[in-house]
């Protein structure tokens, strides 16, 4: 399942550095704008300690976690929407992911150029904001066009096009984004799923930070929060600069000490590729035997059939039922056969919806 974030933000605001501690695709990082042109693309692998602890007790030949793809994508100036700088190949790369990780500059440092001189988070989500918007509002258009001779003449499903588009030209001229939108019914909902609207992507702001306002956060990171209260999007707190530096040691060890160091249980990566994963509405089920523990991607809400496709399209065509063994149940009773006896492996059928962790078997006839 090969779905995108991509890495946004103004230039040098350390997008580049924090791709660069995400993947092993290293991705230029200079003090000047325009460092990234092409898109880098890294996959990146998801932490899920649960797998590690299934492996305790399965002792698989391999361990194979989920991934998910990271774009890191050329810096964006004002204008872009005109094709100023690099606008036009930016706002493609954008169109082509399945949700943004908005990078904002949150602290001080006369060392490090800021493109507009100051460093001032709002203004600087409010420039890509308002880029991504115009583009939205010319695409709305532009179907409207289209669609209002035949709403005018009678058409429903043209009228309910129309309403959809209105609803969102309507928020986009207040200068908000269109994910600030809900709709009632699926048609409409499908009718604006369709449309790809950038701002209508599911975005994670990445509040960048200095190492002395990693826990608490700064006047800059309170800015981002009162800014976005009114979206439907995340915000996470990380240090890039800090962040490099843990990338950079070679052992799980060393890096754990480092972070203990610091006070911090967990690496600002970790948890920023546990949100990527979480804003592209994901999650895992695990498959769990000698050969290898693996988790498998699927988006939530799926149904049992349709997580079997996941491993083989044969798997979901020719169906039978699951067995499911709940995390929790299989690590407090140490195997599959302790589970059995203890009648805690559940069979389900074609309505199941799975839940994250879930330990699946899948039988199947074709």
């Amino acid at each position: 399942m090969a779905l995108q974030c991509g890495i946004v933000g103004l230039p040098n605001v350390g997008k580049s550095t924090l791709f660069n501690c995400l993947s092993s695709a290293k991705a230029q990082a200079a003090n000047f704008p325009f460092c990234t042109i092409e898109p880098n693309v890294g996959t990146i692998t998801v932490p899920d300690e649960r797998l590690n602890k299934l492996a305790e007790l399965v002792h698989p030949g391999r361990i194979v976690p989920a991934t998910v793809e990271i774009v890191d994508i050329a810096g964006l100036v004002k204008g872009a929407s005109k094709g100023e700088g690099l606008g036009n190949k930016f706002l493609g790369n954008i169109r082509e992911c399945d949700a943004i990780i908005h990078v904002l500059r949150c602290f001080d440092d006369e060392n490090v150029t800021h493109v507009d001189g100051t460093v001032n988070p709002v203004r600087d989500k409010e420039i890509i904001d308002t880029e991504l918007q115009i583009k939205d509002l010319e695409t709305i258009d532009q179907r409207l066009q289209k669609v209002q001779k035949q709403a005018a003449v009678g058409d429903k499903q043209a009228k309910q096009v129309c309403d959809v588009l209105n609803a969102y030209r309507d928020v986009l001229l207040q200068g908000k984004s269109a994910r600030t939108v809900s709709f009632d019914s699926k048609d409409e909902e499908k009718i604006a799923h369709d449309l790809f609207l950038l701002t209508s992507k599911p975005v994670l702001y990445v509040c960048n930070v200095d190492e002395d306002s990693v826990k608490t956060g700064n006047a800059y990171v309170d800015q981002v929060r009162e800014a976005i209260k009114d979206e439907n999007a995340q915000l996470l707190v990380i240090v890039a600069k800090t962040e490099s530096e843990i990338a950079e040691l070679e052992s799980y060890e060393d890096r754990q000490m480092f972070l203990e160091e610091l006070g911090l249980e967990e690496s600002g990566v970790n948890r920023l590729v546990k949100s990527a994963f979480s804003l592209l509405n994901l999650e895992t089920f695990i498959t769990a035997g000698p050969m290898e523990v693996k988790a498998w991607t699927y988006r939530k809400g799926w149904k049992a059939p349709q997580c079997a496709g996941v491993i083989h399209t044969d798997f979901e065509k020719g169906f039978i039922r699951a067995e499911v063994i709940k995390y929790k149940d299989y690590i407090e009773l140490g195997s599959e056969a302790a589970v059995r006896d203890a009648g805690k492996l559940y069979v389900e059928g074609k309505d199941y919806v799975v839940e994250d962790g879930d330990i699946m078997h899948f039988r199947f006839n074709v």
